[in-house]
């Protein structure tokens, strides 16, 4: 490949870092449909690549985020051990789904979760709190591993049924299930994005399925657009960046569902 291919991995991969630092949603979405479309890779291999990069990215903001003290590591870590678990039956009830029901199915969550995300922002700060976060807000140690659990389990299966939307699944469930603060769900999100995607980069690199220089180049970008956007989120206000959230996912929804209605 050539120089200008490679550059332009770089920028792809400052946007994707970027777009995980400032929303916690998977690379994944947007470096699938370019490696295919413009660098000609297979699927499986712009899959495995994309999800190299991800790991990367997501330890990188997720560091940015645990240096502000925007990571609940407690949490994060039991979230983490079964979702890997729930990834691997979703994925199971995945292969039994038209992939045109589950891009158009994940694009109208995004754009609910988006609407309802940029709502929540014009809310005072009270209005917030809802019933369903303050029914499992256990005080016993116990409790709360057994709930991150249970949740964790219930992130896995839709991430693997809905593939790249697992950041973005995780991202709702600590806002909505554990009433998690939009900074701390994004850097909590993003660490359980890590731990995810490097299970299934271990699979994927296994089979040969990884381009590792490209993904080099992909991760020089993705590591740079992380540290630039996660310094700007952990530093912006908490209203502020529910808009910006809200609006992303609106659109990012509002383009997957029209692909999959013009195809």
């Amino acid at each position: 490949m050539s120089f200008g291919f490679y550059l332009l991995a770089i920028c792809i991969g400052i946007v994707t870092g970027g777009i995980t630092s400032l929303i916690g949603a998977s690379g994944v979405m947007i470096i699938v449909p370019v490696l295919t479309m413009l660098f000609k890779t297979s699927v499986h291999t712009a899959i495995g690549t994309s999800l190299f990069v991800d790991v990367i990215a997501s330890l990188t903001v997720a560091y940015s985020y645990y240096k502000n003290g925007n990571i609940d590591l407690k949490s994060g870590i039991w979230i983490a051990i079964t979702s890997i678990i729930g990834a691997q039956i979703g994925a199971s009830i995945a292969s039994k789904m038209g992939e045109s029901n589950l891009s158009s199915s994940f694009g109208i969550v995004l754009i609910i979760a988006g609407i309802a995300m940029f709502r929540k922002s014009y809310k005072e700060k009270g209005d917030n709190e809802n019933s369903l976060s303050k029914l499992i807000n256990f005080k016993k140690k116990w409790q709360k591993i057994v709930s991150a659990l249970i949740i964790g389990l219930g992130i896995g299966i839709l991430s693997g049924i809905f593939g790249a939307g697992g950041g973005v699944m995780v991202l709702l469930a600590l806002i909505i299930l554990l009433a998690f603060s939009l900074h701390k769900a994004i850097g909590t999100s993003t660490l359980i994005m890590a731990i995810t995607a490097l299970s299934s980069t271990i699979g994927y690199a296994a089979r040969g399925n990884i381009n590792i220089v490209l993904g080099i180049f992909l991760s020089i970008g993705a590591v740079t657009g992380g540290i630039l956007g996660s310094r700007y989120a952990n530093k912006v206000n908490e209203k502020t960046l529910e808009k910006i959230v809200g609006v992303c996912f609106t659109i990012m929804g509002a383009v997957m569902t029209a692909i999959e209605i013009f195809k």
